[in-house]
């Protein structure tokens, strides 16, 4: 790993990398960032971070393409194991809109 991945992104929390001594994970940076359109600077201001913070998270996400593929995957299998353990009222569809 690079020293600045070293230095701003942690592995310490969560399941998976995220901003250091931070709950915002590098998925979620590129998500509002990339996929949302949501301004560098109002992702670092929303989540109290330094503007640095964000651009590191998403230069993480692209710099490690097979191990956010994997986080993604293993969300997507989680959110789905959730949807079929939760016990619902009748007529709760959490996929309704």
């Amino acid at each position: 790993m690079a020293e600045r991945d070293s230095r701003r992104i942690a592995h310490d929390r969560l399941s998976e990398p995220h901003i250091r001594d931070r709950r915002i994970s590098v998925r979620q940076v590129y998500a509002l960032v990339e996929e949302r359109g949501e301004a560098p600077e109002a992702v670092a201001d929303r989540f109290d971070l330094d503007v640095a913070d964000v651009y590191y998270a998403l230069a993480y996400y692209h710099d490690h393409p097979r191990e956010m593929s994997e986080v993604l995957s293993e969300r997507d299998r989680n959110v789905e194991a959730f949807r079929e353990t939760v016990d619902r009222p009748d007529g709760v569809d959490p996929d309704a809109a």
